[in-house]
């Protein structure tokens, strides 16, 4: 064995590579995230109109409506930078994981253990079964069966041996290299030495962990509001402007009846101009905060956490707030093939006996003939692998994988004796073992290829052997089988004396196993649900391009000759751009890489999708990270889920399409919110801006507009996020990043809704009814057009809440949207009868009241007619 480095030779090595450490990027903190969040567009607006609101507070005392906007801004951000910090924890994960190992080394001073982080390139690293390899290195003695589905996703252990320089010595370091192992696997059996190659953050751990760190694009929800911002803050200044000018013109032109010396006169005396000009821009700071949603980032925040307790109840664990609304703006979604879409472990699955008879595990576990016992005896007595507590421990995964299947089934002897006479070895495929005191035999297990020609019988149910005619229907069965990608053992049993491969004949044959990593149960139902929902769904697989084309064609990927499967070797010689076009295309990735995940997530949002990752293993992490939304696996690396938006805890496909679904859902909900508090804020505006060109002051107080604040944005807010997830979105297109946040279906209705609204209010300002009771008194008619104007915006939310003519249309899953505005209703009431000077209001008389509300509900009947016209026309539907 060699000697191993010298201190010296360590001190310089360590120097030269540095340290067996990753790198952290300084992380930011707690108050750099907090600080940031103001940065989101609605909050930068929401922060304007208060800097405009406080700027003239001393003129309007409207100190009410500051405190609320400022409590809209510390809450909305306070929430989400708590929901977001605390989620980049991913890379301390990784170092944590990776803190944890000792090993041993050997040194010119003797055999020593040292901690990881000391570990230098040159160093020589035992490794025994049990052990993680600390490093990236090369094998230089002994032999070793590797598990390395942490980093490539693959369930088969790897074999690895010494191997002279310049044989099979690929330029890049490659999994399949029989030579090279690599930091962050583990060793299932065998002994051997590696040299140290590679550490810190040049080892392929190392470059996950620089990966995982890097900044992501922002949601597709924050793009959206971005727009939505925009067109908000040139609306609010627009309005302001408008009402500003009416504000004078009315004051200025009017009440001077039009007399051009009068209006010289008033024009020409700052005593009268200046008290004027303050008004008017208290009037147009008033504008500014009615037309700027301030509950919109809460309401976002509160329909996020309500739905994120939702999911966690259907076993989907929201990590990132943001995350879920992501979800359902999904175009297309990066499956990892082992352990997303199969269960990651390799499981005996059909059984064919010697008449080609097919039996799921399933029926044969149920069923006690003499074939069973014969067929457990021949597994248990035959593998390298041994059952404690119905769980294989040892051999490969094959061992285990029908080993666990023997301990399920029926019969057999419990205390045979056995002798193993050849072991399993890649070069022979079998293994033979004889078996003794109370069943004399020859056990042979292994290769259909080495086994299946020397078979002349078989074992019937009764355990009597038949001459084995049925020889084509078994290898068609087996063709079957590997059709369908499993990997297939046969079991026999061989006549006396039969020690060795060269004296296998007239064999009697047990039967056929086929194993595989099977699909996961429900994932079936999931793809379905997800493709549905026209999310394109691409497989991620180190499988072959044959065996990876059979699973995708089961799992429903592959439905047409145009589905391509690529394999990476292709995806290397191709451009970006090349990669782009055929992008829509690509169903399957086979022999794929761990860079080759990030690498289309990059291409599919450089195409303007918005792109979803999903993985369980240490190599999914960066690509979990870059994709707009990562889910990982409840069974996967806690390194994946740290790195992900999303956690599927039951590891069910399915629970993805849920993930779909409520994202949509919540996307709807926000959208139906917009469309309600809009609808009010623009009413509010027109007839502040419309009410001075016709003498009409707009009649509400500061408390009255606080009340009404409160219901557009916290308890609507509230209403609109108790939607449940409704499986009808999942039968609309993706909406496309780029796509704006208010389309020209809520821009119709708020229009609609709007001008209605406006007409309604200003038409009962000027009737003979309000100046009949403004004649009884001022106070009584103003409590009136408060009750109206509160009426129409309660009854106003009915109508935003569904597209559908039936305004209760699934109501029954939001019985809290009932309850609230019940609730609303209800203290509107009080406030009308018991608000007095508080809110201005006095009671009105029953007849009175009656009618506001009837003339209330008419917004109702009005956007059922838009609704019908909407319905037989091409505009667009819904939201």
């Amino acid at each position: 064995m060699p000697s191993g480095l010298t201190e010296d030779e360590v001190k310089f090595s360590r120097e030269k590579h540095g340290r067996n450490c990753i790198t952290q990027k300084k992380r930011q903190g707690f108050w750099r995230s907090f600080i940031a969040s103001f940065g989101d567009p609605v909050i930068k607006i929401l922060l304007a109109a208060l800097a405009v609101n406080v700027l003239f507070i001393a003129q309007h005392a409207n100190w009410f409506e500051s405190v609320g906007i400022a409590l809209a801004i510390l809450l909305a951000t306070l929430v989400s930078t708590l929901s977001e910090y605390g989620s980049e924890s991913a890379f301390e994960k990784l170092q944590e994981e990776a803190s944890k190992i000792q090993c041993r080394v050997q040194r010119a001073s003797g055999l020593q253990e040292i901690p990881v982080d000391e570990i230098v390139v040159g160093d020589l690293i035992l490794l025994q079964a049990g052990d993680r390899v600390p490093a990236d290195g090369r094998m230089s003695q002994g032999q070793l069966e590797v598990d390395q589905s942490a980093l490539n996703g693959e369930s088969k252990e790897a074999k690895k041996r010494p191997v002279p320089l310049g044989i099979h010595d690929p330029v890049e370091n490659s999994f399949l290299n029989p030579a090279l192992v690599f930091s962050g696997t583990v060793v299932c059996a065998g002994e051997g030495i590696m040299e140290v190659t590679h550490v810190g953050d040049h080892t392929f751990y190392g470059h996950i962990g620089t990966e995982i760190q890097e900044e992501t694009r922002e949601s597709p929800l924050r793009h959206r509001l971005n727009g939505l911002a925009a067109d908000i803050g040139k609306f609010g200044y627009i309005a302001a402007t408008i009402s500003v000018l009416a504000y004078l013109f009315n004051s200025i032109v009017i009440d001077n009846g039009f007399d051009l010396a009068r209006i010289n006169d008033m024009l020409s005396s700052w005593h009268f101009m200046l008290p004027l000009l303050i008004q008017a821009c208290t009037l147009g700071v008033t504008v500014v905060v009615m037309a700027v949603p301030e509950g919109l980032p809460m309401m976002i925040t509160v329909v996020l956490s309500a739905n994120m307790r939702r999911m966690l109840k259907d076993h989907v664990l929201v990590r990132k707030l943001i995350g879920i609304e992501t979800a359902g703006s999904l175009n297309i979604l990066f499956s990892d093939k082992t352990g997303t879409l199969t269960s990651g472990k390799l499981e005996v699955v059909q059984f064919a006996d010697g008449t080609g008879r097919l039996r799921s595990r399933e029926q044969l576990t149920r069923q006690s003939t003499a074939l069973c016992g014969i067929l457990k005896d021949s597994i248990q007595y035959n593998c390298a692998a041994a059952l404690e507590k119905q769980r294989a421990i040892g051999g490969n995964a094959t061992d285990r994988a029908v080993m666990e299947f023997a301990g399920q089934l029926s019969g057999g002897h419990d205390h045979l004796e056995k002798f193993t006479l050849l072991p399993f070895s890649s070069q022979d495929k079998m293994m033979i073992t004889a078996v003794s005191k109370g069943w004399n035999a020859i056990l042979v297990k292994g290769a259909p290829e080495k086994i299946l020609p020397h078979c002349t019988h078989y074992y019937d149910e009764t355990g009597e052997a038949c001459v084995f005619t049925s020889r084509f229907a078994v290898e068609r069965m087996l063709k079957d089988f590997t059709e369908k990608a499993m990997r297939v053992i046969v079991i026999a049993v061989a006549p006396p004396k039969t020690h060795t491969p060269a004296q296998l004949k007239d064999l009697t044959l047990v039967g056929l196993l086929a194993i595989r990593d099977d699909i996961r149960p429900q994932t079936l139902s999931g793809v379905a649900q997800v493709q549905r929902a026209g999310v394109q769904t691409v497989m991620i697989t180190g499988d072959s391009a044959a065996t990876a084309t059979a699973i995708a064609k089961e799992l429903g990927l592959i439905q047409s000759p145009a589905h391509l499967v690529i394999t990476s070797d292709q995806l290397k010689t191709m451009s970006d751009e090349k990669l782009t076009e055929i992008l829509p295309d690509i169903r399957v990735i086979a022999r794929a890489l761990p860079s080759d995940k990030s690498r289309l997530v990059r291409v599919a949002q450089g195409r303007g999708f918005v792109v979803g990752m999903t993985g369980d293993g240490v190599n999914d992490a960066p690509a979990l990270k870059l994709a707009d939304i990562g889910f990982s696996m409840g069974s996967g690396t806690e390194v994946a889920k740290e790195a992900s938006d999303i956690v599927i805890m039951d590891n069910r496909f399915d629970s993805i399409a849920k993930a779909i679904c409520y994202g949509r859902t919540i996307f709807k909900s926000i959208r139906k919110f917009i469309i309600y508090q809009m609808s009010t804020c623009f009413c509010a505006v027109g007839v502040t801006i419309i009410g001075p060109l016709i003498n009409v002051d707009f009649p509400i107080t500061v408390i009255q507009m606080l009340w009404i604040n409160m219901v557009m944005d916290t308890l609507s807010g509230l209403a609109f996020s108790g939607e449940k997830a409704r499986q009808e979105y999942m039968d609309e297109a993706p909406k496309s990043r780029s796509e704006a946040i208010i389309n020209p279906y809520m821009k119709n209705q708020i229009a609609v809704s709007s001008i209605y609204a406006i007409i309604l209010c200003l038409a009962f300002l000027k009737s003979s009814y309000f100046s009949m009771m403004d004649s009884q008194s001022h106070l009584y008619s103003l409590t009136a057009f408060f009750a109206l104007f509160m009426f129409c915006t309660i009854f106003r939310s009915f109508n935003a809440r569904t597209h559908n003519f039936n305004i209760f249309s699934g109501i029954c899953s939001n019985l809290s949207f009932l309850w609230i505005m019940g609730l609303i209703t209800l203290a509107q009431m009080v406030i009308l009868y018991y608000g007095g000077s508080i809110f201005r209001t006095i009671p009105l008389s029953l007849k009175d009241l009656i009618t506001v509300v009837l003339l209330a509900f008419t917004v109702i009947p009005v956007d059922l007619l838009r609704k019908y016209c909407i319905r037989h026309s091409k505009y667009p539907q819904s939201t």
